[in-house]
């Protein structure tokens, strides 16, 4: 009798394994299912977006920046950046080690590209937002050319996205001796959109497409071959060394960015892009009107307020007096005008209604008034 039941119980473990194990492997076809779904979605909804002759549905455009921002799930534990909570309580302990180093030497100059970034990001950041792709990615430009749009590398790349040519005729950017579109801001930024996107679908993973934007897809996909995984950490090393750094340097750059901390900018020794504009540069035109002050417009658009000066002389006086005036800026500096025109008129209004006399570093929305609790009777 104990041999049977010794036999039974025996056969009931086999059996509790057996399940067990079925079970598993239903669980892992389910999310190898999942994962597929997903992927093929974005696929579908990327492909209709770079392919798009005019804009795309809204509700295409919310429902791809949904799928892309999980595209940082090995950089973040809850998938994506939630900017009210505290940075290390999100961050992957893998990241967090693996930037100190960078942090240790170039955090200063970083802190200090803040004070006069904004209207880039601004502009980065909008368009974007047409493509669904994650905010976070601007910085991609920071640590391609620091935001200037006269960077370019010795092996031939230039602008704020370090366009080799080839690959900048591909995303629609004219290349030739008397024009080099990967140096307007506007234009590079819409070829950039489309060129992480196509990453993107083959990698649906934003560290493999950062080391990819760097090094080629090619190189990822054979380190993803070698180490067997998809996860940037554990196959990192069978990346070059300049493409693993790539990466730690835009983990770095998104830490430093993301850090609401006050910082006391000496603007005197900020390296700005773009400080000295040529005089003889074409200029665009456009009518404004409103209480601008240009001081405060050449502040947010990085240009020396004796050019801006030049360009627009007697602004404050004329705008006084007539109530318009027909504002003179270089190409991409207007671009970046007509992205942050009411930031920046907030900005003048706010100067004039308060006793300063120079405008602050930065850009500030006005506080919303603050109502007053009716006293009780």
């Amino acid at each position: 009798m104990k041999f049977v039941l010794l036999i039974f119980s025996f056969q009931l473990l086999f059996y509790s394994a057996s399940a067990e194990k079925l079970n598993n492997e239903k669980y892992k076809l389910i999310c190898f299912v999942d994962t597929t779904i997903e992927e093929s979605l974005e696929d579908s909804l990327i492909n209709e977006v770079i392919t798009a002759t005019s804009a795309p549905q809204q509700e295409k455009i919310q429902s791809l920046s949904q799928l892309t921002k999980y595209g940082f799930k090995n950089l973040f534990t809850a998938f994506n950046y939630n900017p009210a909570l505290p940075y290390a309580n999100q961050v992957n302990p893998n990241a967090e080690l693996y930037m100190q180093d960078y942090l240790s030497r170039h955090k200063k100059s970083m802190m200090s590209m803040k004070g006069w970034a904004t209207p880039y990001f601004n502009l980065i950041d909008n368009i974007f937002t047409q493509y669904g792709l994650p905010k976070e990615l601007k910085y991609l430009a920071v640590i391609e050319s620091s935001l200037q749009t006269g960077a370019t590398s010795w092996v031939g790349a230039a602008g704020p996205w370090q366009f080799m040519p080839a690959t900048a005729r591909i995303y629609g950017l004219k290349v030739s001796q008397t024009a080099d579109e990967r140096r307007d801001y506007f234009k590079s930024t819409h070829a950039a959109a489309h060129f992480l996107l196509k990453l993107y679908s083959d990698f649906h993973d934003w560290l493999l497409v950062i080391a990819a934007y760097n090094g080629g897809e090619e190189r990822v996909k054979a380190a993803i071959k070698k180490s067997g995984s998809k996860d940037f950490w554990r196959l990192q090393y069978y990346l070059p060394e300049e493409s693993r750094n790539h990466v730690k340097k835009f983990i770095a750059t998104h830490y430093v960015m993301e850090n609401n901390a006050i910082v006391i900018i000496d603007e005197s020794k900020i390296n700005k892009p773009e400080m000295k504009l040529a005089t003889d540069v074409k200029l665009e035109k456009q009518l404004i009107s409103g209480k601008f002050i240009g001081k405060v417009i050449a502040k947010n658009l990085s240009i020396e307020l004796s050019l801006f000066d030049t360009y627009n002389p007697k602004l404050d006086e004329q705008l006084s007096l007539n109530g318009s005036y027909e504002l003179n800026l270089p190409k991409e500096k207007m671009e970046l005008f007509l992205t942050n025109k009411y930031l920046i008129l907030n900005e003048c209004i706010e100067l004039l209604l308060s006793d300063n006399e120079t405008p602050t570093t930065t850009t500030v929305k006005p506080e919303q008034p603050i109502k007053k609790k009716r006293e009780k009777q």
